[in-house]
């Protein structure tokens, strides 16, 4: 224990850097380049220096966009510029994310000293609501067959509905960006407000053919032989012209905080935390000084805020879930016959199900996860309760009461007219009896009165 107040303070500055501390990580690219070769001539020696083929960036976004996101494309972004890479390729499957860190991904790009390919890949995915704006927003556009675009019309960060007057600000907000960003992109302005105010989805030869993006390709390398000679004009301005053609390909990943962040940042490990937390605290209640849970929970429960920050809450959710946890604690302490518990597992399960659902994302809890948190909970409480109704139904055994119905032995012979001594549980006590009892007797302990117990024979 002298060891705990360290190993906690070592536990929340790992936490605190992770959530607020920048990273200046310069990870190494997956893939070599090609260095220069000597060789020997017929008079003297002279080196021939092979020229490094062109390089390209790419860096893989598959999750929601949140803060983690944003700072891992800004890194990969500056590494292409350090390298002279030919552009930058972001291979993109998202179901959509915050407005905020959207808007520092396209400054990003907005930004870049290097072209910024943006590449909703592999086949199957799709670029929904932010990353629709991301890839709108890009030098070049592209995307595999099997893919989709769109649906970006804006939700209200915490889950709930904005009053019609909010809700048209900030839709309109949204469209003149999207439309001022498809028009420096020279794409299709109608659609890009449509996307905007009606969620429209289109697949990948619907958006070549209305001019939202620049090719189909079937993949990296098809994609790369497309590109190969394209002229791109940036947002520097100035105009470069790509050559991808027979280019390395040098994967960026992101750093171990990016991981972590996402991961947090995943609706189902968010839940968890919560949970987490929640009984972490609630048996710090039950137990004062237990603090290991208090601790432990606390951090769960910040770490799960600062997550649902990045995602779109419900609280009527968050409400309904810590109303079930008042329910299951009730049962315990109220014996209701297992109603609570029911009412408990109702509250929980509606809860969690509301709490992280938003369809424009595709953002939920998934029901493997709170079905099983829901029956743990339950069964928990009804464990709990269990024992709870046996201790009082139990014999006591300790003081006065604990007494009552102990065998003992007659030590000094008892009559109905005076006292005698009798030895119960390792004592020897003054005794009355409303029948003689002789010495040796085997008596049973009736009663308790003060220091004097009445008996009977057993």
């Amino acid at each position: 224990m002298k060891r705990f107040p360290a190993v906690i303070s070592l536990w929340l500055i790992l936490v605190g850097s992770v959530l607020l501390a920048g990273s200046d990580s310069t990870e190494s690219p997956t893939s070599a380049t090609v260095a220069s070769v000597a060789t020997a001539g017929s008079v003297g020696t002279t080196t021939a220096v092979v020229a490094k083929p062109p390089i390209v960036v790419v860096l893989t976004v598959s999750d929601t966009i949140n803060p983690a996101t944003s700072a891992y494309i800004k890194r990969g972004i500056d590494k292409a510029a350090k390298r002279g890479a030919e552009c930058v390729i972001i291979m993109l499957d998202t179901p959509g994310g915050g407005l905020g860190p959207t808007k520092d991904i396209i400054k990003h790009i907005l930004a870049s000293s290097v072209p910024v390919v943006v590449f909703v890949a592999p086949q199957g995915a799709h670029a929904a609501s932010a990353g629709s704006i991301i890839l709108l927003a890009s030098h070049v556009a592209a995307m595999s067959p099997g893919t989709n675009m769109g649906a970006a019309h804006p939700v209200a960060g915490g889950g709930q509905k904005m009053d019609k007057t909010m809700a048209a600000k900030v839709e309109n907000d949204l469209a003149a960006y999207a439309r001022s960003l498809a028009e420096k992109r020279g794409r299709d302005l109608k659609w890009a407000e449509e996307s905007i105010r009606q969620s429209k989805s289109i697949t990948e030869s619907e958006a070549l053919k209305k001019n939202m993006i620049d090719t189909v390709a079937e993949n990296l390398g098809d994609l790369m032989q497309k590109l190969d000679g394209r002229k791109v004009r940036l947002d520097t301005p100035k105009t470069v012209v790509l050559h991808t053609k027979g280019a390395v390909a040098e994967r960026f990943e992101p750093s171990w905080r990016d991981r972590v962040l996402s991961t947090i940042a995943n609706p189902n490990i968010a839940y968890i935390l919560l949970m987490i937390g929640i009984y972490g605290i609630m048996f710090e209640l039950m137990h004062p000084g237990a603090i290991y849970p208090g601790v432990i929970g606390v951090i769960c429960l910040i770490t799960a805020f600062f997550a649902f920050q990045m995602l779109p809450v419900n609280y009527a959710g968050l409400i309904l879930i810590l109303i079930g946890i008042g329910l299951f604690i009730a049962e315990v302490k109220v014996v209701s016959y297992g109603m609570l518990t029911v009412g408990g597992i109702v509250c929980l399960v509606l809860g969690s199900t509301m709490l992280i659902s938003e369809p424009q994302t595709g953002l939920h809890i998934s029901l493997t996860y709170i079905l099983p948190v829901a029956l743990f909970t339950a069964g928990l409480v009804v464990f709990l309760a269990t024992l709870a109704f046996r201790a009082h139904r139990r014999k006591p055994s300790t003081g006065a009461k604990g007494l009552i119905g102990a065998v003992g032995t007659v030590k000094v012979a008892i009559t109905p007219q005076a006292e005698g001594k009798v030895f119960v549980e390792g004592e020897l006590w003054n005794a009355s009896a409303d029948e003689a009892l002789e010495l040796g007797t085997s008596v049973k302990v009736v009663s308790v009165q003060g220091l004097k117990v009445k008996v009977e024979k057993a």
